[in-house]
């Protein structure tokens, strides 16, 4: 599994796990992140069942097992958080962030230790070391229950299925060309995101963010000027319109 330092300023960084070459055919590629301040760290939609063994050794060798206090999951969909059962066993005394729409739903990936902490509709922040970590709807992008992460200190926002791209998995990290990158995002977005009233919320949102890097959860990640180039494009979309 590939491990990209997104940003470093001191004891504050910001880690991507993802494009795994060793995969099983037939599971779709994630981006996983982690976030450290000080002597604590945080699990960004951590991934499927599958990914345990590979995360879990690719994230030890940037942070003891210790370090690693709170865990985050956008939303319920397996390859976001079917490994909960898995880390409830590696990190008994975590807590996880997860929206209070799934509570019981996520509850079914196993879940005896972690504690369960619901953020509200309208988000939170929380501490995370010497940083401050804000939970930014997103809800219906896709799941009815949703949030993205933001880091102001860092200016990143970690997107979740929003901006995403199914790719292969030796594809660049980086958009660089958007003409060339919208045909692999468009049918991802129209299929999944239900709403047009939700996306242009969340773009009244993000706008007001300083984003130096968008992290989605699947495929490239984008930089300025691709980040406005994004969310004109997505204000554009029409989604919600796989029954035409």
């Amino acid at each position: 599994m590939l491990a990209t330092t997104l940003y470093e300023d001191g004891d504050h960084r910001w880690i991507m796990f993802g494009r795994d070459p060793n995969k099983t055919e037939g599971i779709i590629d994630t981006n996983q992140y982690l976030i450290q301040s000080g002597n604590q760290a945080i699990l960004l939609d951590p991934g499927g069942i599958e990914l345990f063994a590979p995360m879990l050794s690719a994230v030890l060798k940037f942070v003891p097992a210790e370090k690693i206090t709170h865990l985050f999951a956008s939303h319920q969909d397996p390859d976001i958080i079917s490994s909960l059962g898995l880390w409830d066993q590696a990190l008994p005394n975590a807590k996880l962030y997860s929206p209070w729409l799934w509570e019981s739903f996520i509850r079914h990936f196993g879940m005896e230790r972690i504690e369960y902490c619901a953020i509200p509709d309208e988000g939170m922040t929380i501490n995370l070391g010497r940083i401050q970590l804000q939970f930014i709807p997103a809800h219906y992008l896709h799941s009815s229950g949703n949030f993205h992460v933001y880091d102001p200190k860092a200016g990143i926002l970690m997107s979740g299925d929003v901006g995403a791209a199914l790719e292969a998995t030796d594809a660049p990290i980086w958009v660089d060309n958007m003409a060339s990158h919208t045909p692999k995002m468009k049918k991802f977005h129209q299929r999944w995101m239900p709403s047009n009233e939700a996306k242009l919320d969340w773009i009244r949102r993000v706008r007001q963010l300083n984003i130096n890097i968008m992290a989605p959860q699947h495929g490239r990640l984008f930089q300025p000027p691709y980040v406005n180039e994004f969310l004109n494009w997505f204000e554009e979309l029409p989604v919600g319109i796989a029954i035409r």
